[in-house]
C-alpha cells in the first residue's frame, strides 16, 4: 500500500516534467514552423513594440537589443567550444577583438571593400586565429588551458595598444557601416502606462544602417543568430557534433574507440573563433569607433557568465544568459553604481538556486531525473522494509 502511494507522484512528477516536451514533439511539422516563424516575429518586432516591463528608459532600448544579439552571436561560439567539446576559454575576448580589429584595419585603408567582404575576411582571420592558437596549446587540459587562453585574450588587447600600425591607444574611427538600402519607415509604439499608441514620428528605416537608430543593427544581427542556430543544429546532430560530446565526456575513452579527439578539438576551437570573429565585426560596424579598451578581459569573463548563466551545452540556455548579462546592467542603469551590485547579487541567487544555468542541456536533466528516481526508488525500498 505505502509502495504505491510513494511511487504515484513521483510518476506524475516525472509525467509533468517530459509532459512538454512530448507534446512539442507530438505537433506536426507545420504547426512547429509556424510556431518558430511566429516566435522570430515578435522578436524581430521586440524593440518597436517598447514593452514598459522591458524597456530601458536611461538607454535606447534599439542599441541596448542590438548589444543583447551581439553577446548571444558571442555566447553561442564559446558555446561550442566550452558546451559542447568541453575546452575552457577564458580569452575569447581575444577572437572578439580580432574580428573588429579586421573590420576596422581593410575597412578604413579602403572605403570601397564591401560589408560583406569586411565580414568575410573578419571570419577568416579570427578562425585562422583559433587555428593558430589552438594547435600548440590544444595539447594541455583543464587549467592549463584556461591559462594559455587567457594570456591570448590580454596579448591580442597589449599588441593593439602598443602597435602603431593598429593606432595604439587611438584606436580606430569612421568604421564603415553595412550599406543602407532605406525601404520603408517603420513606426514604434509609445506607452502611456499601459495604453499604447502608434507614434509616427518616432520610426525606424528598414535597412537604414545609420549612427544613431540600433534597431536595423539588431534586426542585422538576430537574422545573422537564426542562421548560426541553423548551422548549429546541423552541426551538433552530426557525427561532428557526437565527437565533441564523447571528448568532453571522456577524452582517453573516446581517443580508445577511434575518435580523434585533438582534431576534433581544434576543429571546435576554429568554429568559435569563426563565430566569435564575426559577432566582433558586427560590432566594431554599429559602434563606428573601437579601442583597445573595449576589449578588455572583463568582457571575456561576461562571455563565460553567458554560457555557465545560460546552460552550457545548451544553445538556447546560452542566448538566455547573454539576455542576462547584457541586458539587466542596462536595465538596472537608474541606479548609477549600485546596478552592478545588483546584477552580481542577481547572478548570485542564480548560482545557488540555479546551478546548472537557467536551461540546463538534456543530459544535466535527463541526469537529475534519473537521480530522482533512485532517491524515490530507496524511499519506497525502505518504506516496504519498514
Amino acid at each position: 500500500m505505502s509502495t504505491t502511494s510513494q511511487s504515484a507522484p513521483a510518476g506524475r512528477t516525472a509525467g509533468a516534467r517530459r509532459g512538454l516536451g512530448e507534446r512539442w514533439s507530438a505537433l506536426p511539422r507545420p504547426v512547429k514552423v509556424v510556431l518558430w516563424v511566429a516566435l522570430a516575429l515578435l522578436f524581430y518586432a521586440l524593440p518597436l513594440l517598447n514593452p514598459p516591463l522591458l524597456s530601458t528608459p536611461d538607454s535606447d532600448f534599439g542599441s541596448v537589443m542590438f548589444l543583447v544579439a551581439a553577446y548571444g552571436l558571442v555566447a553561442l561560439g564559446l558555446n561550442i567550444v566550452l558546451g559542447y567539446a568541453g575546452l575552457l576559454d577564458l580569452g575569447y575576448v581575444g577572437f572578439f577583438a580580432v574580428g573588429a580589429y579586421t573590420v576596422a584595419v581593410v575597412g578604413t585603408m579602403s572605403g570601397r571593400v564591401p560589408f560583406v567582404v569586411l565580414l568575410v575576411l573578419a571570419v577568416t582571420v579570427s578562425t585562422a586565429s583559433g587555428l593558430l592558437l589552438g594547435w600548440p596549446t590544444l595539447r594541455v587540459r583543464g587549467d592549463y588551458l584556461a591559462i594559455v587562453t587567457l594570456g591570448f585574450g590580454e596579448i591580442i588587447r597589449l599588441v593593439a595598444l602598443n602597435s602603431e600600425f593598429l593606432n595604439q591607444a587611438r584606436g580606430f574611427t569612421g568604421i564603415p557601416r553595412p550599406p543602407s538600402i532605406a525601404l520603408f519607415e517603420v513606426p514604434q509604439l509609445q506607452w502611456d502606462g499601459w495604453v499604447s499608441y502608434v507614434d509616427f514620428g518616432n520610426t525606424s528605416t528598414f535597412l537604414e544602417f545609420g549612427l544613431l537608430d540600433g534597431i536595423p543593427y539588431y534586426w542585422l544581427a538576430l537574422t545573422v543568430i537564426i542562421l548560426v542556430l541553423i548551422g548549429d543544429v546541423l552541426l551538433q546532430d552530426s557525427r561532428v557534433g557526437r565527437a565533441w560530446e564523447a571528448t568532453r565526456e571522456d577524452e582517453e575513452a573516446a581517443e580508445l574507440n577511434g575518435v580523434p579527439t585533438f582534431r576534433f578539438k581544434l576543429l571546435a576551437f576554429a568554429m568559435g573563433a569563426f563565430i566569435g570573429g564575426l559577432s566582433g565585426g558586427l560590432f566594431a560596424s554599429r559602434q563606428g569607433a573601437i579601442n583597445p579598451e573595449t576589449f578588455i578581459i572583463q568582457l571575456s569573463i561576461l562571455f563565460l557568465a553567458a554560457v555557465v548563466v545560460g546552460g552550457q551545452g545548451n544553445r538556447w540556455g546560452v542566448l538566455v544568459g547573454a539576455a542576462v548579462v547584457a541586458y539587466l546592467p542596462e536595465r538596472f542603469r537608474e541606479f548609477a553604481e549600485f546596478r552592478v551590485l545588483v546584477f552580481g547579487l542577481l547572478l548570485l541567487l542564480l548560482a545557488n538556486f540555479r546551478p546548472q544555468g537557467v536551461l540546463p542541456p538534456r543530459r544535466a536533466r535527463r541526469a537529475k531525473r534519473v537521480n530522482e528516481q533512485l532517491q524515490t526508488l530507496e524511499g519506497t525500498e525502505e518504506g516496504a522494509r519498514a
